[in-house]
């Protein structure tokens, strides 16, 4: 069995692309949390953010195994080198790897009460997502906003997770700051889930938020969520002089993504270009935030 897990990691979670940016996720929006508190004490990485990172690479492992069981389908059709789909591993090993993960991410988190239960919320949502889709056939992978609507959930307990891990680091108390910082991080993901659907024709069968919102809906979407978040920062993160730079900077991906996708008429979005803007604002995050004193 360890051998198919290992085909399914390099099949499915690349080593080296996935834990940059489970890393960074960890690191930079912990920072962030950090720089929207108006009085925070001084931030730096430490065990317990590293804790979170390697829980997070191990977390997005597990989501990743989930989603290629859910859309098996799906991959058959579109993505047929995948592993499960091309039969080299079997739904059992990632039903099992799935187990051994969740044991592991709850071992490593048994020292934070607060980041355990959200961490466990999280794993137990993924699991009962996973079962009333095997049992139910629901929601229907082709509806995406739907499926969007009920797989978002385990997005989200994994910033609150990652908000609970720098509560306990830094023993302070929750406040409406973590919110926002979590609304900003939010936003900076709808870029990526949007603009890597983006096409100027759908394959038949293909899955796109271009048939709902048209062509011009999810490019305008896949935009302004970036811009939105940049102005959240930029207005609510304690001043400071990189703050400006710091929180623009990314900004230039999806410009220049955009730029090249109407000039050039090329039927998709940049590929690449949505994870490289998600990966830069995390590492900016995390610049911001060692910048304060």
């Amino acid at each position: 069995m360890l051998r198919r897990w290992t085909r399914f990691v390099a099949g499915s979670y690349p080593p080296l692309p996935s834990v940059l940016f489970a890393f960074l996720w960890a690191y930079g929006v912990t920072g962030l949390f950090a720089a929207v508190q108006p009085q925070s004490p001084p931030w730096r990485p430490g065990t317990g953010t590293f804790t979170a990172a390697v829980t997070l690479t191990v977390t997005l492992l597990l989501m990743r195994a989930v989603d290629d069981i859910r859309d098996l389908a799906y991959d058959r059709a579109f993505h047929p080198k995948r592993p499960l789909a091309a039969g080299t591993v079997r739904m059992k090993d990632l039903l099992v790897l799935c187990a051994a993960g969740a044991v592991l991410v709850l071992a490593l988190n048994a020292g934070s009460p607060t980041a355990l239960a959200v961490l466990a919320a999280q794993l137990g949502y993924c699991g009962l997502f996973l079962t009333v889709d095997r049992l139910l056939g629901w929601p229907p992978g082709d509806r995406l906003f739907l499926s969007l609507l009920f797989s978002f959930p385990a997005q989200l307990l994994l910033h609150v997770y990652l908000y609970a891990r720098y509560l306990h680091d830094t023993s302070s108390g929750p406040g409406r700051e973590g919110v926002l910082a979590i609304v900003i991080t939010v936003l900076v993901t709808v870029h990526m889930e949007f603009a890597k659907k983006i096409t100027r024709r759908t394959r038949p069968g293909e899955r796109s938020y271009v048939d709902a919102l048209g062509l011009g809906g999810t490019v305008a979407v896949a935009l302004i969520a970036p811009v939105l978040s940049v102005l959240l920062l930029m207005t609510q993160a304690r001043p400071v002089a990189l703050l400006t730079p710091l929180a623009l900077l990314p900004l230039l991906l999806p410009a220049r993504a955009g730029w090249r996708f109407w000039r050039t008429r090329t039927p998709r979005w940049p590929a690449a270009s949505p994870a490289y803007y998600v990966l830069s604002t995390f590492a900016c995050y995390l610049a911001l935030s060692l910048t304060y004193g």
